[in-house]
């Protein structure tokens, strides 16, 4: 009798041992019928593929740095700061920039210490290809540039550079130039010069040597005229509220900006590449759009206008 309770028992704890262990079986292979285990383990397959697939189509190779030299008006108003990470998001290359006048960044290219050149005094970019510094000149996109000063002050508002300019030297007004050898500063002497007119007798005239937003806080400060490309003047007027635009609209003050490559044929080492690669980029119709764009919605008008393709 004893045996037969002992095996009885033994079957009993037996069977409970099977039963825990199917119910402790919680995966999807008990769960699912085979048929449809199989069709989802192809779908995950086919999931993770198709992700993986896209990641790797949208990535975009790092392929470096290239180095810019530019003038102050491209980071002032921060349009470089917008179109950096759009550039290298669609070629990979990194933008890094110095911003200077033109003149010192023209002679950052003819010391090869830059890969591409964006800059705006058309006379000397094309000067700098003739010499053999650069490999050809693209014109890019144009504002143009503006006398800004006291609100109330001495002058009113006019789109006659020529009379500006020589009320300014009959009446000795405080004008504050950029003298820094920029192109704004080129074009200023330019005008000057082109009048006739001997600048440095005014008593009042101050060469700051400093960026375009140096030099209209000096303007500030003094209640004096200067000449300032629309887009810096744009995006800092706030900072200044008793100035204001008081010529504008002459044919004299248009602004053109080029783009240039270094020739390699002077520095074996720049990068012609990335440079290439900048040029098309920039002059390009998708990108030409977003310079259209730019400051619209901040300042109710474009900083600058894009004319890839002109004869400028």
């Amino acid at each position: 009798m004893q045996k037969k309770f002992s095996l009885l028992l033994i079957c009993v704890l037996t069977m409970c041992i099977f039963a825990l262990a199917a119910c402790g079986d919680t995966t999807d292979e008990t769960t699912l019928p085979e048929g449809e285990q199989e069709q989802a383990g192809s779908e995950q397959s086919e999931d993770a593929d198709a992700e993986a697939e896209a990641e790797s189509e949208g990535a975009v190779e790092e392929k470096g740095v290239l180095l810019m030299a530019t003038t102050t008006s491209t980071d002032d108003t921060g349009l470089l700061d917008y179109l950096a990470p759009l550039f290298q998001e669609d070629t990979g290359w990194t933008l890094e920039w110095t911003a200077v006048g033109t003149g010192a960044a023209l002679q950052l290219g003819m010391d090869g210490e830059a890969d591409v050149l964006l800059v705006h005094a058309k006379a000397r970019e094309e000067q700098f290809v003739a010499d053999g510094y650069g490999v050809e000149r693209f014109p890019v996109m144009y504002n143009d540039f503006v006398i800004v000063g006291p609100t109330d002050g001495a002058i009113a508002v006019s789109s006659d550079i020529n009379a500006v300019f020589q009320q300014i030297l009959d009446e000795s007004l405080s004008f504050v130039s950029r003298g820094d050898d920029s192109g704004t500063h080129t074009k200023e002497t330019g005008i000057w010069e082109a009048l006739g007119l001997d600048y440095e007798s005014n008593p009042n005239y101050v060469s700051a040597g400093a960026g375009m937003g140096d030099t209209l806080t000096m303007a500030d400060e003094l209640q004096a005229y200067c000449l300032s490309d629309r887009g810096t003047w744009l995006s800092r007027q706030a900072d200044f509220p008793t100035m204001s635009i008081i010529c504008e609209g002459d044919s004299n003050l248009l602004n053109q900006y080029g783009v240039i490559a270094v020739n390699p044929e002077q520095w074996p080492e720049t990068n012609i590449e990335g440079a290439n690669a900048f040029i098309e980029w920039i002059c390009s119709d998708e990108v030409q759009a977003l310079i259209a764009e730019y400051g619209v919605d901040q300042y109710g008008e474009p900083l600058f206008f894009p004319n890839a393709g002109s004869d400028q």
